[in-house]
């Protein structure tokens, strides 16, 4: 059976069990046969029917549900009401238990709560359910921690100070004894370390451990940001020492080992802006008349060596971290700028895949290994554009990176990025036509002064450049992932997965689109991405992209990193894996070195190993991308500080029993009016109708509908916007 027939067919099973399990609890003390049950499940199939029967035997046999008389079942009467869940905090001070196995989160009121903070593991101990009431429950015990450093404003007192936490989920401030207060004044931000909450006392005991600054300093609250995260803005001193002893030169003892590339026409696109160049494309036509298009990545791993501080410290740092000001990166600058940055005419250790194809991508031959490489060229994603729409090398000064002067480039360099262009375009028709879903979501970007204040908005466009680098990333992503996966016997790697979309977020999705006259096709997976595709395509240029965008994203399962290949549904690949980006990304790292080692005829490596480093590589993701967000949001705040006098239309991109999102169009920031605010009429929140309603005149405000907004406020501490609704726009 085929790996995705058997992910199908336990992914149905698991649909069933759940079925079963949520009929029998609704209902304890009443029995089911199978034909009840099935019609409860919706099962009107032969093969779902005979699953079911299946089903309920093996779970009778392990004595999970009991077989009151022949044929009829019921749940077994739990006795276990104490579970281990983690907690999601509300902005109230109320608390959701996420426990696995449980269809609904358990509600925990805040006077049971128990000292627990947002995203710690606990033990709970869960009511009986009430009929028609949702799951509740009260916290026993504090198990683990999720965080122990919290970001807040110092308070002095006479004899000691209180740190009062930015995050709204923390409903209590720090208690800090004088001696523990460090260097801190009163009204400085400060990171501080819960030290332990004794029972007879009202708040937290803790210490500060860092100064980050005065509230409202850009570098202050860029600080601010990473250290809610945890993540760290500077190298230790040890380790940048010791990446400053590395041995960064090209050896010839080395070269002789790899394939050598040196002169073969190489050259590097990369955003105008980067620092470091950690993928290059070469491009030579074979006597044949085929293609042999190499991807060379920087080979990380060639310095980056086990057992090592800096190894550690790439490894807990796991990603680079891109705010909008700044990159904090995950390898010093010796690496990450200097000796794995592919720069022009200077040799360079590379991990490369290289391919042969043919005038229709087809690929004929493939070759993984350590290169050396020496880039003939650097350009800016512009610049290839340019050669792409012009189909000539000369660069104009408007266009040019190179001191905005005009230059040219060789007949050589121009075929080979209008062949490798017109490759790209064959294999994403190809992805496009195989179910890839295709998110162009725009992207909004800052134009910075020195100080790094805003002074304007613009729009990332991905053009033909971008795509034609993304198509060659993608292609050795999914053949080194491929080459690995599908040996026997089969071999530890790290995959690149995204599990399919969520059923009842895309008919939330076709809800919400129906409103602007879009819809969904549910008939099978394929009609799904098709009709995703189709819709991202129909909405661009129009007021509702963004919020389309974002909430098809929404829909999404969240890619991750495992040992366990599911495929990767957006990209509509069955083996995907990340080999282009081991300057910002470690799973690219172990990735190269699995390759390698295999390469050499290594055994398999050990699963639970990777397994514990593909999670933790992902929860790094996770927080980096959450501070990135933040960062953006901070901006865009900065941004509307200077624009308090100014109209803006905008679209209602979210609505809640307290207020409205909108979105503004011309510059993507987004606001919120509260409910409270909003004069001429008491509004109340339709939830089925993503709207409010007045009260007395039925006015509504809707999800999608644009409205005229002014700034009322901006407080960049707590990274919040608060618009005036002038009212309808056009009316």
């Amino acid at each position: 059976m085929s790996k995705k027939k058997k992910k199908a067919r336990n992914h149905r099973k698991n649909e069933i069990t759940k079925g079963i399990f949520t009929i029998l609890e609704k209902n304890p003390n009443k029995t089911y046969n199978y034909k009840q049950i099935a019609s409860h499940l919706g099962l009107d199939n032969t093969q779902d029917r005979n699953q079911l029967i299946k089903r309920l035997g093996e779970l009778k046999q392990s004595n999970r549900i009991v077989e009151e008389e022949r044929g009829k079942y019921r749940a077994v009467e739990s006795t276990k009401k104490y579970h281990t869940g983690t907690v999601d905090l509300t902005g109230r001070g109320n608390a959701y238990i996420i426990v696995e196995g449980f269809e609904d989160d358990v509600f925990v009121p805040f006077n049971k709560i128990k000292k627990a903070f947002h995203g710690d593991t606990v033990e709970i101990y869960v009511y009986p359910r009430r009929k028609g009431k949702k799951l509740e429950g009260e916290i026993t015990k504090v198990l683990e921690r999720k965080k122990t450093e919290f970001v807040g404003i110092l308070e002095e007192q006479k004899a000691f100070s209180f740190v009062r936490p930015t995050d709204f989920r923390m409903y209590t401030d720090f208690f800090i004894p004088k001696e523990k207060s460090g260097d801190a004044k009163d009204g400085d931000k400060v990171v501080v370390q819960f030290d332990n909450w004794p029972d007879d006392v009202d708040s937290p005991y803790g210490k500060v451990i860092e100064v980050l600054g005065k509230p409202g300093e850009h570098n202050t609250e860029i600080h601010a940001i990473l250290a809610e995260y945890g993540l760290p803005y500077e190298f230790p001193t040890e380790v940048q020492r010791f990446a400053d002893t590395l041995d960064t030169s090209i050896k010839e003892v080395e070269i002789a080992k790899r394939r050598d590339m040196r002169e073969v026409l190489t050259f590097t696109i990369d955003p105008k802006d980067a620092k470091d160049f950690d993928d290059a494309l070469s491009f030579q036509v074979l006597e044949n008349g085929n293609y042999e298009i190499g991807i060379h990545i920087a080979d990380v791993s060639h310095y980056l060596q086990p057992d090592t501080i800096l190894e550690d410290e790439a490894y807990e740092r796991a990603t680079s971290v891109y705010l909008v000001d700044r990159v904090v990166p995950m390898l010093p600058e010796v690496l990450s700028n200097n000796a794995c940055s592919l720069r022009p005419h200077e040799e360079k250790y590379t991990f490369s895949a290289i391919f042969e194809l043919d005038k229709n991508a087809g690929i004929k031959n493939q070759w993984f290994g350590r290169t050396v490489i020496n880039s003939n060229e650097r350009f800016a994603y512009e610049e290839a554009q340019h050669i792409i729409e012009t189909k000539n090398g000369d660069i104009p000064e408007e266009v040019s990176i190179r001191a905005n002067k005009p230059y040219s480039v060789s007949e050589d360099v121009v075929e080979a990025t209008l062949e490798m262009d017109r490759l790209a375009k064959i294999m994403r028709n190809q992805r496009m036509q195989k179910g890839a879903i295709s998110f162009d979501k725009v992207e909004v970007r800052f134009n910075l002064n020195e100080e790094s204040e805003p002074v304007g908005v613009y729009f990332k466009e991905s053009k033909d450049a971008n795509k034609l680098i993304e198509e060659f990333m993608l292609l050795a992503n999914r053949k080194v992932a491929e080459f690995i996966g599908k040996q026997k016997p089969e071999k530890t790697f790290v995959y690149r997965v995204h599990d399919d979309p969520d059923e009842d977020k895309l008919m939330a999705l076709n809800g919400i689109i129906s409103r602007f006259g879009h819809k969904l096709n549910f008939k099978d997976k394929k009609s799904i991405s098709n009709s995703l595709n189709q819709l991202l395509e129909d909405v661009k240029g129009k007021k509702e992209q963004n919020l389309v965008d974002t909430l098809a994203i929404r829909s999404m399962s969240k890619a991750i990193y495992t040992t366990d290949n599911i495929g990767h549904y957006g990209l509509a690949f069955d083996y995907y894996t990340h080999f282009t980006s081991p300057i910002r990304r470690y799973p690219d790292v172990m990735v190269h070195r699995l390759l390698q080692h295999y390469l050499d005829g290594g055994d398999a490596a050990k699963v639970e190993v990777y397994e514990q480093k593909c999670k933790h590589s992902s929860d790094m993701e996770y927080l980096a991308a959450s501070a990135e967000r933040d960062s953006i949001k901070y901006m865009q705040i900065k941004f509307m500080e200077d624009h308090k006098d100014q109209e803006f239309v905008g679209v209602i991109s979210g609505v809640t029993e307290w207020g409205i999102y909108v979105e503004i169009i011309e510059n993507k920031c987004e606001g919120m009016v509260r409910i409270s605010d909003i004069k001429g009429d008491y509004y109340i929140f339709d939830e089925r109708e993503y709207a409010i309603v007045g009260e007395r005149t039925k006015k509504t405000y809707q999800l999608g509908d644009e409205v005229v907004v002014m700034v009322k406020d901006t407080d960049l501490i707590k990274r919040h916007l608060d618009f005036s609704l002038l009212g309808k726009h056009g009316q």
